[in-house]
């Protein structure tokens, strides 16, 4: 299991994600809709539309 408190910071993006899409699409979200950088190490969760599925984007360099 992965503790992710010890990855940096932790961002859960609200509301249903298709979780199908690749990498390249949920970075496209982040950085378009949230105004956020991708690559700056902290972790986004995306939740889809079945409440226990996450799908987690961590750019580690």
């Amino acid at each position: 299991m992965i503790n992710l408190a010890e990855l940096g910071r932790v961002f859960i993006i609200c509301g249903k994600t298709d979780i199908r899409r690749g990498i390249d699409s949920l970075t496209y979200i982040v950085k378009k809709s949230f105004n956020l950088n991708p690559f700056s190490g902290c972790v986004f969760l995306f939740c889809g539309s079945r409440k226990d599925r996450f799908k987690a984007l961590y750019w580690d360099g």
